[in-house]
Formats: structure tokens, sequence, C-alpha cells
């Protein structure tokens, strides 16, 4: 029974490690014990070099969604034969917070980069994240099209397009900026419309489908985003965040569908909707379609070619007299997962922020988050507030646990005794030990039951840090330019493993030799992952440690009967 704290606390902190081992596998990401076990990062498919490359990124232009009955056969659109060559000429469309990069073939949106936020895996210039892009090596693109009955050659993603001249990016004193492009194919001609308005990463598009045959016409429009499986850069190998596709319905709401699946053809989600939107998420950022009102949509996952996806709703139009136009609004979302913009954008968007089954413990987290951090404007002390208010409420808790805790390490000798009186005659020494605690009040599993209450919390807290983009390029103090980035000199880390086994020290020693030097070196051996932690979340753990270490010591001091400051 002496021995029962130690189990227990060894059980915990395996059990924590494994859960968060199982979270990351059960997103689809790897196992974060695969850097122990010689586990490599999933390398991007290659055809062995840039012309490799460049006939994989035809091969996903020329990809039009086949969804239900509606669906067109691959040679069906007529594209000139050097339109790949064509395509190479974008067109810049930007405002003071986006650019974006769209090809004149389809109107892709090829390359898409967010001017507010740094890419900090460029060690050496000062570039901006580029979340959108079509070259060697990685594809992310944004798809707008129609398709129609079998034999329609209607204008798709592959079409070319005929674009205004003139400058698309916004000017200094105007508050939008729009880009309108044509086509024409198959008896239906498209005009599209793109407008950005200042400090918006929501592209607004207007679509106009007029009936230029001598028939009536029913054409779908479809909106897809078309991405590989790699990885983002800078993703690490002691902590992993989900990246793929999404979709969202009122019906059965936020729903992932891993690239995994929908390779394996086992994918499931919603298929049918009178609303909701698709995307594609990744650590801080996310790219979204978004249809408003109360409309008829299909949802479809489907593989383009090898390591590459697409995710898109198709939506049928009503059917078009000759002569006759019909328009249709949509929305496409490429930025940052700001939780207040995403909400105001479409209802469950700001799901994408994703919590995963905490979600309920950690949106209240944020928003206090959020509330401190308008009191100091800093990020870094905002988690050293939080981190406190948390540690108060619980204090309740934590004291039933300290008190316990103190009188076990009050009553060590007297178990080291009776261990050394009965040897290994373990029924009589467990019958000694549990009058021992009765004779002196003590519950042995008093210490470890209000631990356990805590746990979903300081799990929530840890995924609410850890998936929020305001902690990206954040500073704190001194050396900490970004909490999202590991601790440059490891002074965090070096604190964190300090601050744990001075927590050691203060635990009833185990009487057993080998359990006290387990007890020793846990606490270095946990630590060693937090070198490799974003220096906001080792803050939040070192500021943990240190408000648990006062409050363990002044009710040991008490238990003791020793004065808490001066002398007695």
């Amino acid at each position: 029974m002496q021995n029962q704290r130690t189990i227990l606390w060894v059980i915990f902190s395996m059990s924590l490690l494994f859960l968060w081992d199982a979270w990351q596998r059960d997103q689809g990401r790897q196992s974060i014990l695969a850097g122990f076990l010689g586990g490599q990062q999933q390398a991007p498919a290659s055809t062995g070099g840039a012309a490799g490359q460049t006939d994989k990124a035809a091969k996903v232009d020329n990809s039009v969604p086949t969804v239900g009955s509606a669906s067109v056969p691959a040679g069906s659109a007529a594209v000139p034969a050097d339109s790949k060559t064509a395509s190479r000429a974008t067109v810049r469309l930007a405002n003071d917070v986006l650019k974006l990069d769209i090809d004149p073939i389809g109107g892709q949106v090829v390359r898409a980069e967010l001017e507010k936020f740094r890419d900090t895996e460029d060690k050496v210039g000062n570039s901006n994240v580029v979340l959108m892009t079509d070259r060697p090596g990685h594809i992310y693109l944004a798809q707008s099209g129609l398709i129609g009955p079998q034999g329609a050659s209607y204008p798709t993603h592959r079409t070319p397009f005929v674009i205004e001249t003139g400058n698309h990016v916004l000017a200094d004193g105007s508050n939008e900026v729009t880009l309108t492009m044509t086509a024409d194919s198959g008896g239906a001609k498209l005009v599209r419309r793109y407008t950005l308005k200042r400090g918006s990463y929501l592209l607004e598009m207007k679509t106009d489908v007029t009936n230029d045959s001598a028939e009536p016409i029913q054409p779908s429009l479809y909106l897809q985003l078309t991405r590989d499986d790699t990885a983002p850069p800078g993703e690490s190998q002691f902590y992993s965040t989900y990246t793929g596709p999404v979709v969202f319905s009122d019906k059965d709401k936020f729903q992932k569908v891993d690239f995994a699946d929908i390779e394996k053809g086992k994918a499931t989600h919603t298929k049918n909707a009178n609303d909701g939107w698709v995307g594609i998420i990744q650590h801080y950022f996310v790219s979204a379609w978004v249809v408003g009102g109360d409309s008829a949509r299909e949802f479809f996952t489907r593989k383009v070619d090898k390591g590459v996806f697409s995710v898109g709703m198709l939506l049928p139009l009503k059917s078009i007299s000759p002569g006759a136009t019909e328009s249709v609004a949509t929305q496409l979302y490429v930025g940052p997962q700001d939780q207040k913009v995403l909400a105001q954008v479409a209802p469950g968007l700001d799901l994408t922020v994703d919590y995963g089954f905490l979600t309920v413990i950690a949106k209240p987290l944020f928003w206090l988050m959020e509330f401190l951090h308008g009191l100091v404007l800093n990020w870094g002390w905002t988690i050293v507030l939080l981190t406190l208010i948390v540690k108060l409420a619980f204090f309740p808790l934590q004291a039933a646990s300290y008190r316990s805790m103190a009188k076990m390490k009050l009553v060590t000798p007297k178990l080291t005794a009776l261990r050394e009186r009965y040897g290994n005659d373990r029924v009589k020494l467990n019958q000694a030990m549990m009058e021992l605690y009765k004779t002196e009040k003590i519950n042995p599993l008093g210490g470890c039951l209000p631990v356990v209450v805590q746990i979903p919390v300081f799990i929530s807290l840890y995924w609410v840090l850890l998936a929020s983009v305001e902690m990206r390029d954040a500073p704190w103090i001194g050396w900490i330019k970004d909490l999202a980035a590991p601790d440059p000199f490891y002074i965090l880390p070096l604190l964190m493993a300090g601050s744990m086994i001075i927590q050691t020290r203060l635990n009833p020693t185990p009487p057993d030799p080998l359990q006290a030097k387990m007890m020793l070196w846990m606490p270095l051996i946990f630590s060693v992952m937090f070198f490799f932690f974003p220096a906001g979340l080792v803050l939040y753990w070192v500021v943990n440690n240190l408000f648990s270490i006062a409050q363990q010591w002044v009710i040991t001091r008490r238990i003791e009967g020793k004065p808490v400051f001066g002398k007695a």
C-alpha cells in the first residue's frame, strides 16, 4: 500500500502521454512517439523532378468533380492544347491583407498570400505566409465552374477566361477592388466577379450564368478546394494538429474527413443538405467555400491524383430559358482561424479552431483569455493570468490533495519502519499500513482524486493555447518573440524541468529506492519534450508548477506545524 501513490502517479503521467499520443493518431496525424521509434513524416508524392510535378499539376487542373448524375467525362471541356502554358500568366487581386493570384484558365485561385502573417519558417528573409499555391511539391487551389449532363461542355476551372484589363490591387482611399472574367462554352456564358474589401480575408464571388443556346439549360455550380496531403511546414514530432478537409451542415455539424479515408474510399460525411460549407484546415489557417441562404447543395470529397484530394459543394441551378440569366452569390474565406471573424462569416465556421471533444470546456477558456488580453494587451501575460485564475478556481481541490500528500510525507518514516518489520510478508504489511492510515486519518488516494477531476480542464487549456492563432508570432518578454515557436534559448524548458524536480522533492519519498529513483528521473524525461513545445505552452506549465509549488509548500508547513513565514 505504501507504493500506491507512486504507482498512481506513474500511471497518471503515462496515461497523459498515451492519451495525448492517441489523440494525435485519432486526428490522422503521426504518433508523437514516432520520433523516438524512428518514424518519419510521409514524404510528398514525387514523380522525379520539376517536369513530373508540372504534369501532376496539369492533372489536378483538369479535374472536374464527378458527383451524382451531374458529371462530365474527362475530355468533354474544350480546352486548347496550350492552355497550361497560357495559365502561367496569373492576375493579381489584392487588398491590404490578402494577395490572390488568379489563373485565367478557369479563374482558379492558385496562390494566396497573407500580408499580416509572417512565415516563421523563413529564418533569413521576412516573407509572408503563402497558404494556397501551385508549385512543385505542394498544391492547394480554390476552383469553381459549371457541370451538367453527359455531353455538356459548360465553363469549368480548366476553361480559358477573358479577364478585364486594369489594376486589381486595392488603391489608397478605396474600400474594395473587383476582378471580372468571362467564359463561353456549351451554350452557357459565365461571368464571374471577384470582390475583395479592405481588411477582409473574404473573397466574394458573384456568378452570372446566361443561356446563349436555343434550348433551356440547367447546369450545376461546383465549388471545390484541391490540396495535396503533405503536412504544413513547421510540424513538430512531439505535437501535431489536424490538416485536411472539413464539412459542416446544421444537421450533422462539424465533420473532419481524413485524406487517408478519402484515399481508401471510406470517407463519411454529409452528402446533401440545405445549408453548410466545406473547407480545408491546417494549423492556424483555413480556407472555406461558403454559400448563404437555404438552398440545396451536395457535398463531395474525392481523390484527384496520387496524394491530391478535393472537397467541395455542388449547387443545382434553376432551369435557365434561352437568353435568361441566373445569378449565384458565394464566398471564399482564405485566412487565419480568428474565431470572431469566422463566426460572422458562416454558422459553425469558428469550429475550424478544433478543440475536439473538449470544446465545451475550451471555448469558455478562450473567451476568458480574450478578456484578459483586453486588459494586459500581451498574450504572454494573458497566459500567466489565465493559469493563475484556473489554479485559484481549483484551489480547494488542490489544497485537499496537498494536505493528503503532506500527511503522507509525515508518516513516511513509519511506513518505512513497517516495511523493515514485515519484510516480504505482504499480507501483514498491508494490514499494518491500513491500520496506520486509519489511525492517522489518511486517505492514500486523497492526493490523486482531486488531480483526476482537473484533467479535462488542463487538457482543454492545452488545446486552447496550441490552436489559437493569436499565439502565432506574439511576443512576451525579452527573448520570447513568438509564443507559438519553441524557446530559442530553452530557458523556459529548463525552468520547467527545475520546477518538476522541486515538486518531486515536496512529495512523499517512496520507501522503495528503485521507485524513488524513478520519481527523480521521470520529470527530466518528460521535460525533454518541452524543449520542442511552443513557448506559450511551456510558459503555462512553468507558471502552473511554480504556483503549485507555493501552494504545496505553504500547506505542508502548516501540516508539519512549522511557520509559513518567519519564526514561530
